[in-house]
């Protein structure tokens, strides 16, 4: 048996672009950001940032177009998958991670999680659990109705 899987939680680097298929189908491409820290032998911290593309299909894709914006953070699943075309007699090659699901970030904050690393809710989270939240901090609900069927996951 073999896998073909990849999970990756970052940010947008760049708006995603909806494109059409001749067949119709609508394709939403875009590229994400994961960073990685650790310790080197010396024990300085390092950290090492990589880029993903990502391309997600039908309405997974449109929904990823109309919800996500460059800087926002999102999970995606989904395999790898690297196409190749010739360019100027040149052989190029893009690896790519076709999206199967993806799940939205927190948007209050632009992108960036409630929480600060140390496993403990921030303070406007705290806040927010004991219903002391401003108005500022309300949620905001879309004023369209939302179909159930529409939702992603």
């Amino acid at each position: 048996m073999y896998l073909n899987k990849a999970y990756i939680l970052g940010n947008l680097t760049r708006d995603p672009e909806l494109k059409s298929l001749p067949s119709g189908t609508q394709v939403a491409t875009f590229g994400m950001a994961t960073n990685r820290v650790y310790r080197d032998r010396d024990g300085n911290k390092q950290e090492s940032t990589e880029f993903h593309n990502i391309v997600a299909f039908g309405r997974q894709g449109e929904l990823a177009a109309q919800y996500l914006r460059k800087g926002s953070s999102a999970l995606v699943e989904g395999r790898l998958q690297t196409r190749s075309w010739e360019q100027e007699g040149q052989k190029r090659y893009r690896t790519e991670i076709v999206a199967d699901r993806i799940q939205f970030g927190d948007r209050r904050s632009g992108g960036d999680s409630s929480y600060q690393g140390t496993g403990k809710p921030s303070q406007d989270e705290s806040k927010e659990s004991k219903g002391e939240a401003s108005k500022g901090d309300a949620i905001e609900y879309p004023s369209e109705e939302i179909n159930p069927d529409d939702i992603p996951f």
